[in-house]
């Protein structure tokens, strides 16, 4: 290994990737320099957050040797996410003794473009037990703790992603959402996190989509213009995808430079159901709003009238029956059929419910979501903007997202915290958290910003304005690299 000094950590540390890949173009520190200073910092923070649980550090210093492609981002470590995306050579196990002799015999399409794009991998970031839960506490690795207050959750089902982004382990990592799980953690951990619109990242060449594209992967990051600038790397679609959202010929890096005056703002701060914003949320979309004002925005206030909770016990029938589903494609590579001892009592729950359900129910369910859809598109037509909480509630304490509870009516209801997270997800538009106040607890609070389908540029040029009042670029949280 190199030698990493103090220097070279800060100088890492307060570098968003595309000032670190500035860097490396211009030949002040080498790609080997700023890997090693990565896994040098990672080594250090990873103790006291549990943020990476699969490392790849000679594949990383092999391809810094060698040089990563000459893309906007080469020499700029990165972090993929411990579900979904294939990585050849590498184990994926989503959180689960269950797979964890599976190894990735390709790489999927979004990796491939990662790479292309000159990211350095280092390894995988730890994720719940399959997924589906807005906390990270997995039995196989344990719980990822929020470098602002390891009392609280990081959120999930990216926050190993967003602890090690907020840490300053890497400077952005990717995550991926169905219902929450880019742009919660964000919010928990004061990050940007844009869940991009359906089928803007493409899923192949193994999958289709998932769950009728209401999942997508992306990244969480540091700055919007790290955002724009991996969504120019990595969008687009492959032969035979279902869903093709319109393109600008601008770059979306580009976009976020070109003010836009009298855009049409709603907010809102009703809950969909459940509790009402906790003062401290409702204080930030307020204030939100105003800075949307001040910038020459017509901004409104507008409470959705779309029923989000029907759709979301419809929408978790969806997920069950594709559970069921999955494990049974599981059960082929693992060569035995996955048993009660497996799995977490939650996700054995939603998998007997995913087997019990009936064709007619789930095509019921289908239809009903997919109707929702469309009247949640139809409502918001109107609006450039649609400005909500990220989370309705401060973060939760670790533990208040244990999947080690096996009653799914129970469980599920605690999403109403999250009752703006998956509207969005079967809508299909582009929605992103920016970091917006500090609860009183210390950890971040995010607001939501939701365009038009296709529209991932205006949502941009919003949150830089945002970014550019707020500076919350500057702000580091106790557990940081170089502290």
């Amino acid at each position: 290994m190199t030698n990493v000094t103090p220097d070279l950590v800060q100088l890492y540390a307060n570098s968003d990737a595309l000032a670190l890949a500035e860097i490396v173009r211009r030949g002040e520190v080498s790609q080997v320099e700023i890997v090693d200073t990565a896994i040098c910092v990672l080594e250090a923070l990873n103790p006291k957050l549990n943020a990476v649980v699969i490392c790849a550090f000679d594949l990383a210093r092999e391809t810094a040797m060698k040089g990563a492609p000459p893309g906007p981002f080469a020499g700029v470590p990165f972090l993929l996410k411990n579900i979904g995306s294939m990585w050849r050579g590498v184990p994926l196990d989503a959180g689960m003794a269950y797979l964890k002799d599976f190894v990735c015999p390709y790489d999927s399409e979004m990796v491939s473009r990662i790479k292309r794009a000159g990211f350095v991998l280092l390894g995988r970031t730890n994720t719940p037990e399959g997924g589906w839960s807005i906390g990270t506490e997995p039995r196989l690795y344990g719980p990822t703790l929020n470098p602002w207050n390891p009392d609280v959750t990081p959120g999930g089902s990216s926050g190993g992603a967003a602890a090690a982004v907020a840490s300053r382990m890497v400077p952005l990592a990717e995550a991926s959402d169905g219902g929450g799980s880019i742009r919660v953690p964000a919010s928990c951990c004061g990050l940007v996190g844009l869940k991009p619109s359906r089928g803007r990242i493409t899923y192949g060449p193994n999958d289709v989509d998932i769950w009728f594209g209401c999942v997508s992967t992306f990244c969480v990051t540091r700055s919007i213009r790290d955002s724009a600038a991996f969504l120019d790397a990595v969008a687009g679609g492959m032969p035979g995808d279902p869903y093709c959202p319109p393109r600008s010929a601008e770059s979306w890096l580009s976009s976020i430079e070109r003010p836009m005056k009298g855009l049409r703002v709603s907010f809102t701060q009703t809950a969909p159901w459940g509790a009402p914003l906790s003062p401290e949320v409702a204080a930030a979309v307020r204030d939100a709003a105003t800075l949307c004002a001040a910038q020459g925005h017509r901004v409104e206030e507008y409470d959705i009238r779309t029923n989000l909770q029907a759709a979301w016990e419809r929408y978790n029938e969806i997920n069950a029956v594709e559970t069921a589903a999955e494990f049974d494609r599981h059960a082929i590579s693992v060569g035995r059929p996955v048993e009660e001892a497996d799995l977490s009592p939650f996700n054995w729950s939603l998998l007997q419910r995913g087997r019990a359900l009936t064709a007619l129910q789930y095509t019921t369910s289908v239809a009903a979501v997919r109707k929702a859809a469309q009247t949640i598109c139809m409502e918001l037509d109107p609006f450039d903007v649609f400005l909500t909480p990220t989370l309705t509630q401060p973060p939760r304490p670790v533990g208040y997202w244990s999947m080690e509870d096996g009653d799914l009516v129970r469980y599920l209801d605690r999403w109403a915290d999250a009752a703006f997270m998956f509207a969005f997800n079967i809508a299909g538009l582009p929605a992103m958290s920016v970091p917006a106040a500090l609860a009183s607890n210390g950890a971040p609070i995010g607001v939501q910003l939701v365009g038009r389908y296709g529209d991932e540029a205006t949502v941009l040029r919003v949150g830089a304005e945002l970014e550019e009042t707020r500076k919350w670029g500057a702000r580091r949280p106790p557990i940081h690299a170089g502290c």
